[in-house]
């Protein structure tokens, strides 16, 4: 027996390894800021990196469709005053491609990502 209709791709959620995976992913992420020259000095200066990572975490999950609320603030309220430069911005985005290629995370996905994350941009630039 055939089929007709394709399948249809698993949510964004599942293809970034629900809360675990994305967990490691946030992890190895706030890793790669803090050893990008370009924009570690906005990570030196965090004096909570577990909150960080547990907002990263929830904001990926539920930005993904995953169950999880999201607890942080909002994107203009969390990036206002930071006057983040587009260079910056791009380095960000390819920490976090980067990461995801190292967790094997395949090619469509990280294109959905990158789409998120490029729709977020006016909520976090010059800002």
């Amino acid at each position: 027996m055939t089929q007709d209709h394709p399948t249809a791709p698993l949510p964004l959620y599942e293809r970034l390894g629900k809360r675990a995976g994305i967990d490691g992913i946030v992890r190895d992420v706030i890793a790669a800021h803090l050893a990008n020259p370009l924009v570690k000095t906005r990570y030196e200066g965090v004096k909570d990196f577990d909150h960080l990572h547990r907002v990263s975490v929830e904001f990926f999950c539920a930005g993904s469709g995953g169950p999880e609320p999201y607890t942080g603030r909002d994107m203009i309220s969390s990036h206002k005053g930071m006057n983040i430069s587009e260079q910056e911005y791009l380095a960000v985005v390819d920490d976090i491609m980067t990461t995801l290629e190292k967790h094997e995370i395949d090619g469509q996905t990280r294109s959905d990502v990158v789409g998120i994350l490029y729709s977020l941009k006016p909520q976090i630039l010059r800002l």
